[in-house]
């Protein structure tokens, strides 16, 4: 694992190393072959085509991984460009239920208007037809020699 300066060494043959850092550049970039493409350490020897054991013994390449993932976070790109997306459509979904509100605060208040004026309108409606059952005299106009 460790020699004697205390530097990690691969207890891995080279070409096992490679595979291993091969795969781990494709999940990175997120063009996986093999798997799904999630950041996983499982995923990781999958992609690789060599066994738990074996990736277990690739030290250089698990520390390489570990420092990426912790500066990077277990996210692809994928991953990180779907939880913009939700993001934004979440804040856009949010804006639009305020308009929503809005529009039908607005509505529920013409209709009140709206009623307001049709009881209006019926009062009187009501009033005219009382008043014309009444006799009106109509004003003669005078002439112009009529005046007062």
């Amino acid at each position: 694992m460790t020699d004697t300066a205390g530097t990690l060494r691969d207890e891995v043959s080279p070409k096992t190393a490679a595979a291993l850092r091969a795969a781990m550049t494709r999940l990175f970039e997120g063009r996986p072959q093999r798997t799904d493409g999630r950041l996983t350490k499982e995923n990781l020897y999958k992609e690789a085509q060599v066994s738990r054991a074996t990736m277990n013994r690739a030290h250089t390449v698990l520390a390489e991984w570990d420092a990426y993932v912790a500066t990077h976070g277990k996210k692809t790109a994928g991953e990180a460009q779907r939880d913009a997306a939700i993001t934004e459509l979440k804040r856009r979904l949010t804006r639009k239920t305020q308009e929503c509100t809005l529009l039908e605060n607005k509505l529920k208040a013409a209709a009140t208007a709206i009623a307001a004026l049709y009881h209006d309108n019926e009062a009187l409606r009501q009033q005219l037809n009382r008043d014309v059952s009444t006799s009106v005299t109509p004003i003669r106009p005078r002439g112009p020699h009529q005046r007062r």
